[in-house]
């Protein structure tokens, strides 16, 4: 992998990365498809319609089901999904956390129970690395120790000891197979984590970042604390950072957190929320949100935004849309998730092209004004 700073304004930042599959152009959003596919939308979709480049895999998920031997036997991730672009796989620490009632970590991994049908697994550092390398994903992410805020300062230190030596353990079990000719494409990112203490997350970044990880994430964010404390904390982390090298806020987030952490230093971005709250009937736009459910729409022959040159945007109308939802119609999943995705993907890309202007600054003020929610 290569990682290319063309630009800087202010702590904004554009660059391209660089995979076996597809050149990336940062600030990237990635979309999440948890199951091997973006729900409600297909490999055409992401490649021909969004243009994708990237979009995310859920390690957790995929090895429980279809499991990595078969996605492997099948070409992996790539020729299983026939989204012939990157895919980064998550490491499954977040499941671990978001399930806390049907795992458990340890000092050596995580046991945690499925979800599908009761049967118990082991996840370690290296597993979750061996997992991934079957899936061939472009970036691999490290197992890591993730806590819910708030959480007490022992609990904090255990998870930043813990996941340096998970990391350490992950990173050299990719080396050594990368020397007997297994992963030799993909990349590895390590994960800091810290909460919301400056202290820990200092002491992660300046571990972490001793190690030659090919990007590093800022993880444990958007999980209870206040969006102001997000901020704050990323930051403070991004000044232990490479500059070098990728950073990538997992888990964030909302239109004002992709454009506020652009705007301190942050290159890759993913969340279910553009396709999560589509399902819902809630839209993203240059304005703000729009409740597609609402009747106000029944008779309404605009666009979801005036300003988007999207697929749905294009072809339909905010009454059609309406009536989808109303009527249960699985299309309107479908034409929801493509402007959402879509208003995401052209936000970061209004982003790198003002960073790349010398004009964040105007972007940042103009992105405000426009929004009437």
């Amino acid at each position: 992998m290569q990682f290319n700073l063309e630009a800087t304004d202010g702590l904004a930042r554009a660059g391209t990365i660089t995979t076996a599959h597809s050149k990336i152009k940062t600030p990237i959003f990635m979309p999440v498809g948890t199951v091997g596919s973006v729900k409600s939308l297909d490999a055409f979709d992401m490649q021909e319609i969004l243009k994708a480049k990237i979009i995310l895999g859920n390690t957790y998920h995929l090895y429980l089901r279809p499991g990595s031997s078969t996605i492997k036997s099948l070409g992996g991730l790539h020729g299983f999904t026939k989204f012939k672009n990157s895919f980064l796989t998550d490491s499954g620490g977040f499941q671990a956390f978001s399930l806390s009632d049907i795992s458990k970590p340890d000092e050596d991994g995580i046991t945690f129970k499925s979800h599908i049908d009761g049967s118990m697994h082991r996840f370690t550092p290296e597993s979750v690395i061996k997992t991934q390398q079957d899936f061939n994903s472009d970036i691999m992410m490290v197992l890591d120790d993730l806590v819910a805020l708030p959480s007490s300062n022992e609990r904090i230190k255990l998870s930043v000891e813990r996941t340096t030596r998970w990391a350490k353990r992950a990173l050299e079990f990719h080396q050594k197979s990368k020397e007997n000719g297994i992963g030799v494409d993909q990349n590895i990112f390590a994960i800091i984590q810290g909460g919301d203490s400056k202290e820990f997350r200092k002491k992660s970044a300046n571990e972490l970042c001793e190690f030659d990880f090919d990007g590093f994430a800022i993880g444990g964010l958007s999980v209870g604390e206040p969006n102001e404390v997000m901020y704050e904390i990323t930051e403070f982390t991004t000044d232990f950072m490479p500059q070098n090298k990728p950073r990538y806020l997992m888990g964030v987030g909302t239109p004002e957190d992709l454009v506020e952490c652009i705007k301190r230093g942050i290159d890759m971005f993913d969340c279910v929320m553009p396709t999560r709250n589509a399902r819902n009937g809630t839209l993203f736009t240059t304005f703000g949100k729009v409740n597609i459910k609402s009747a106000k729409h029944k008779n309404d022959d605009s666009p979801i935004d005036s300003n988007c040159t999207c697929y749905t945007c294009q072809r339909y109308s905010k009454a059609y849309l309406n009536h989808l939802f109303r009527a249960k119609e699985l299309t309107f999943f479908r034409l929801a998730s493509l402007h959402n995705l879509h208003y995401y993907l052209f936000l970061v890309n209004e982003a790198r092209e003002a960073i790349l202007s010398g004009c964040f600054e105007k972007f940042y003020k103009d992105f405000y004004s426009k929004r009437l929610d």
